[in-house]
């Protein structure tokens, strides 16, 4: 298998979603009852990536977490929530593609929402500088110095995330409770959960100390994204394995 890159950060492509007081239903069993459609609104290479269940680190400050997804066959909203992990007195927003919202003061606009990631897109331009800045190294150290490889949208990040996974069509096995698989620019993947029988995982994403992902109990079919790279789960095996299927170039 080869090595891989983590990030949560932005790339383009369409697009399944993410947590209240504590993970809530809307979050953990939003694949068993997501009416679609899969994303409404474009993303933008400038976009931000908040992907279900995980927090982001914003460039203008402060961090958001991806918390509920809310869809009716028509359209879709998401819940917001302040912070780049669950704490208590956090501030909850519902959103709609399109929608202006402000975060630690600095605006955002909403220009996608898909069952597994919202993408904000930052509106001052400083703070689009910030995201897409170079990272010092390309090299991972561990820790909060990660952050400009796990929170960016520069183009040589993604293009080495996306480089180091397998390609378009090709597929990525993961082993339940096999340990974290550490990722070619810092961060890792782990599954928590497989069920052979119900078809459903868990699978987590974390890169300097953050849950960035958190999908609970996605089932077949599913998309997901890690680092910018979307996927589909398209087996879960009696022997724990969890094999995802590359869908985005």
């Amino acid at each position: 298998m080869p090595a891989v890159a983590l990030f949560a950060l932005a790339g383009c492509g369409s697009s399944d979603g993410g947590g209240a007081d504590g993970p809530s239903d809307d979050t953990s069993s939003a694949a068993a009852r997501d009416k679609g459609p899969l994303c409404v609104g474009k993303a933008s290479a400038e976009g931000l990536h908040v992907l279900r269940g995980g927090g982001y680190r914003l460039p203008g400050g402060g961090a958001v977490q991806y918390e509920t997804a809310q869809s009716d066959g028509m359209t879709r909203t998401a819940g917001l929530r302040d912070g780049a992990s669950y704490q208590d007195g956090q501030k909850s927003q519902t959103v709609k593609p399109g929608q202006r919202v402000t975060l630690s003061g600095h605006a955002y606009t909403v220009s996608q929402i898909c069952s597994y990631r919202v993408v904000l897109w930052p509106e001052d331009a400083k703070d689009r500088a910030k995201a897409a800045a170079a990272p010092a190294s390309m090299k991972p150290v561990g820790g909060k110095a990660d952050e400009r490889l796990c929170f960016t949208t520069n183009p040589a990040v993604r293009a080495a995330a996306a480089k180091a996974f397998p390609p378009k069509g090709g597929n990525w096995s993961l082993l339940n409770n096999g340990g974290v698989t550490r990722l070619h620019t810092g961060g890792s993947v782990a599954v928590f959960s497989a069920d052979a029988d119900k078809k459903t995982a868990t699978i987590s994403e974390n890169c300097t100390g953050i849950t960035v992902a958190d999908y609970e109990d996605v089932t077949i079919g599913d998309t997901l994204e890690f680092a910018g790279v979307e996927f589909k789960l398209t087996e879960v095996t009696e022997d724990g394995a969890v094999r995802l299927t590359r869908t985005s170039a």
